[in-house]
């Protein structure tokens, strides 16, 4: 009977209450600061939330003297040792990727009709967003305003997820819709005759393609260039000819067809020609110069009645007669 009196005095005077200790680095989960981030053995306020915390891939430091007002404020055991006392709180954080950006960008373009898939964008100054490093972010772009002829494009990108703040970020760059157009295949001197192996099909700038550019390969196979390409390089129309059948100072064979006789005569090309081209053709004889047609190599045809474009003087150059 003598113990329970003693029990009873032993229960008026209570157990006290463990001491607190300071978290001195915390590693947070979520935007809010709890009074558990600071304090081990915090108490019954332990889970009441302080304020917000750092952004993602930030840090905050609570110093002394603020950690002293909190624990008298919330009844929290623990006083400061020194001066120097402090709790560090960091939210870990990593760049939104590039590629979830660009993802959420061509879906927004594709939204507006273009072809997102195959277009390039070029981002200027793009800083990715910092997101929680264990999050889920979800990426949307809204708000695009985008024009079509200089290519120039804005956005908004607004990010969420699950325990983290919106994030919205503006976009600015240009995009470059592709067309698959003939190129060359390899660098391509003047005056190649294109083959088969010369050309192939590839996504070309589209706004590259706005001047008068060959389509189709089996069209360009055959023809001559007129200027140097290099690997990658669509084909403008202007620097396609058909070959050259005559080149210029080369001797040539001139034909005059009439009913019954054909005459053939030898000259001079003034200048190159293709199939069906007119050139200006030089009697070395008489010097006169005719306009003759290419219909063949070092062969062009010179038509009944021509009227020398520049008379010549002199015996004419003896020709063949040929029966028909």
């Amino acid at each position: 009977m003598r113990a329970l009196p003693l029990i009873l005095a032993l229960s008026c005077l209570g157990v006290p209450a463990a001491a607190a200790s300071l978290r001195t680095m915390t590693t947070l989960h979520g935007p809010r600061v709890l009074l558990s981030d600071l304090f081990d053995d915090a108490g019954p306020e332990a889970a009441r939330v302080l304020g917000p915390g750092p952004a993602p891939g930030g840090r905050i430091v609570v110093e002394s003297p603020q950690l002293a007002a909190i624990a008298r404020q919330f009844g929290v055991d623990w006083k400061p040792a020194s001066s120097a006392d402090r709790a560090v709180l960091d939210w870990p954080g990593r760049p939104l990727p590039r590629a979830t950006v660009m993802a959420a960008l061509r879906e927004a373009l594709a939204a507006s009709g273009v072809d997102g898939q195959s277009c390039q964008i070029d981002l200027e100054g793009f800083a990715p967003p910092v997101v929680p490093y264990d999050g889920a972010p979800r990426p949307l772009v809204s708000q695009l305003d985008y024009d079509r002829g200089s290519g120039r494009f804005s956005a908004v990108l607004s990010v969420t997820g699950d325990g983290m703040p919106p994030i919205n970020t503006r976009l600015t760059g240009r995009v470059d819709e592709m067309v698959d157009l003939p190129v060359a295949t390899a660098r391509l001197p003047a005056g190649t005759v294109l083959r088969p192996e010369d050309v192939h099909l590839a996504q070309v700038v589209a706004r590259d393609a706005n001047r008068a550019v060959a389509h189709d390969p089996a069209e360009i196979v055959g023809l001559q260039l007129r200027r140097q390409l290099v690997p990658g390089q669509a084909f403008t129309l202007a620097d396609l000819a058909r070959p050259a059948l005559v080149r210029r100072g080369a001797d040539v064979l001139m034909e005059l067809t009439a009913p019954g006789i054909t005459l053939t005569a030898q000259g001079q090309a003034l200048e190159g020609g293709a199939a069906g081209e007119r050139i200006r053709v030089l009697n070395p004889v008489s010097h006169a110069i005719l306009e003759a047609e290419v219909i063949g190599p070092d062969r062009v045809r010179v038509a009944p009645g021509a009227v020398p474009l520049v008379a010549g003087a002199g015996t004419a150059r003896r020709s063949q007669l040929v029966e028909r």
